[in-house]
Parts: structure tokens; C-alpha cells; sequence
């Protein structure tokens, strides 16, 4: 098979052959149509988590996908070969991943039937951005008539956090450039604030003098987050996607920080199908690669931003 692969921690992705994967008893073979880049797949890539992952090199990089069963192990009971499904595929003790055109998954593990209304391309961009987005709301325990201000709203993480707290009738707060406000009003965001016009903080202040309940994260530093967690009322709750609060510190504020681990289950893959299906929640496509460019596009993502998801199609 072809895959997007790299020979250890730090070395340019390379399009390379490899042999394709055997699935073991109670793992999927599938087929993959299309995989989404995600921000921590550079991370992984360049060897910042290495305290956390040994993978076997050559390694393939990535984790979400969509696709085709191709077979089955002789333990599984849930799927058969021609079931289309999404997930994530990634097996760094074989060197597997999913910017490949097979990838494997455990029949119990992060998969699920491919929402009916999608297409590959847009199923693959939903495990890791949309269950962080989902993971987020949770750890809030956000309810109906909070304001909730989104520090990152524009990616893919973000605009699925937008419609998620909207869909629970929370008043959202968006950070957005002038030329992204309407796409953020369109999915839900009540207000947007415009990050390029200086402190987001200074500016949700002057619009919410009362303080607000909650905020969603996912690009203040450890450094500056007490500005931004100056903001929330009293029993507010910040939830940060890179691990930047103390939440000790802030439980001594009468506040709550929550550093928000993506966990991955078939179960909320399963639960976020039916809200897209139902079309509560959308997804967005910035970008679709075909694989034998993936390199260099993945150059350009290492230092850019996005305003959606970028895949890569097989």
C-alpha cells in the first residue's frame, strides 16, 4: 500500500510502499478513502511527544479516517467487509496510521458506522476535532443561557465546539478575523470577537462586564491564561485543549479548569453520526490532497492556520 510515512522523529513525511496490514482477531481491515489532517499529527511527527509513544519506524502518520471494511478478524462479530465506517486508525507499535490506504482499528475501539448523509472525505475529518469539540461541552457542563467564549474558533476543533454549545442553548462568543465572522455566526456563534484588534480579553470585558460562564480554549499559553480566566463569574469554568491551566490555582479563585484529554470512543463517534445525519452538526472542508502531495501540504500546515479541515483522499 501507499502511505504518508516517516523514518523517526523529525524526518520529512515521505509517500513510500509498504506492505499492507494483516488485522488481528478482533480488528478491522479497512480500506481507507480519505484521512484528515490533524495539528498533534505534526506534533507526534516531530518527536514532542516521544515521552508518550514509541512507534515503529517507518511510522505512518495520522489517525483519522474513513472507509471501507476490507475484511475482518475471526473474532469480530459487529462489522463485515463492504460496512462503510470512520475513526481512528492508528497502531504506532506497527508503524500504522491512517494517511495510508488500509488502516486497522479493534472492532471496540474508536469506530463506527459512517454517518448516512456524508461523504469519506468529510467522516474522516470528524474523530479527533469533533469529539474534542464534544469532549469540551462535556467538561463544562455547559447548559442552556450561559455564554460560553470559544479562544480558537475557526479551526476545525472550534467550529464543531461552536455548534455543539449552541445545539445546548449557550449564548457563544466566537474569536474570529473580520473575513471568518459570518461562517461563525452561521454556525451558531451569537457574537464574534475580532482576535486581530488586540486583547480578546479587553474586548469580551467590555461586551460582558458581568463576567461570563465558561470558555473554550484552544491556543492561550499557560503564560496568559489568567487574563482569560479573568473573565468568568464566580463557579465559571475554563477548559483549555493544551493543557495551559492550574486548576488548583483556579479552584482557589472559586473557579474550575478542566485540560481537556480527547478520548475517542465508537460510542460518541456513534452519537456525533446521528447529530450530522439529523444536520445539528456540520463539517467543514478547507482542503482535500490527494495523498502523493500530502508532503508538502503538510510542510505548509506545520507553521499556517486553518479555517476548516484539510484531508487527504486516496
Amino acid at each position: 500500500m501507499r502511505a504518508i510515512a516517516i523514518s523517526g522523529f523529525g524526518a520529512e513525511p515521505q509517500l513510500i510502499e509498504m506492505p499492507d496490514p494483516e488485522p488481528h482477531p478482533g480488528e478491522l481491515l479497512v480500506r481507507l478513502r480519505a484521512a484528515a489532517y490533524n495539528p498533534v499529527d505534526t506534533k507526534i511527527a516531530s518527536g514532542a511527544m516521544r515521552n508518550r509513544m514509541s512507534p515503529r519506524f517507518p511510522f505512518v502518520m495520522g489517525q483519522d479516517g474513513a472507509g471501507v471494511v476490507a475484511a475482518v478478524g475471526s473474532e469480530v462479530t459487529g462489522f463485515r467487509p463492504g460496512d462503510e465506517v470512520y475513526g481512528r486508525f492508528t497502531d504506532p507499535a506497527r508503524g500504522l496510521g491512517s494517511y495510508a490506504e488500509y488502516g486497522v482499528v479493534a472492532q471496540d475501539g474508536p469506530v463506527a458506522p459512517m454517518p448516512k448523509g456524508m461523504i469519506p472525505e468529510q467522516a474522516a475529518a470528524v474523530p479527533t476535532a469533533t469529539v474534542t469539540a464534544y469532549d469540551l461541552v462535556e467538561a463544562a457542563r455547559l447548559d442552556e443561557g450561559q455564554t460560553v467564549l470559544i479562544a480558537g474558533a475557526t479551526g476545525g476543533v472550534g467550529q464543531s465546539a461552536t455548534q455543539l454549545a449552541a445545539l445546548r442553548g449557550a449564548r457563544v462568543i466566537a474569536t474570529a478575523a473580520p473575513g471568518a465572522a459570518d461562517l461563525m455566526r452561521d454556525l451558531g456563534a451569537a457574537e464574534t470577537v475580532d482576535h486581530t484588534k488586540g486583547s480578546i480579553a479587553d474586548q469580551v470585558r467590555a461586551a460582558c462586564p458581568e463576567g461570563i460562564d465558561a470558555i473554550f480554549d484552544l491556543v492561550t499559553p499557560a503564560a496568559a491564561i489568567d487574563q482569560m480566566a479573568a473573565l468568568l463569574r464566580p463557579g465559571g469554568v475554563i477548559c483549555s485543549t493544551i493543557h495551559a491551566v492550574d486548576p488548583g490555582a483556579l479552584a482557589a479563585r472559586e473557579l474550575r479548569g478542566v485540560n481537556v484529554v480527547n478520548q475517542v470512543t465508537g460510542q460518541v463517534l456513534a452519537h456525533l453520526a446521528d447529530l450530522i445525519d439529523s444536520g445539528e452538526l456540520r463539517v467543514r472542508i478547507e482542503a482535500q490532497v490527494p495523498l502523493e502531495e500530502a508532503p508538502a501540504r503538510l510542510r505548509e500546515l506545520a507553521t499556517g492556520s486553518a479555517h476548516g479541515k484539510t484531508v487527504l483522499t486516496m
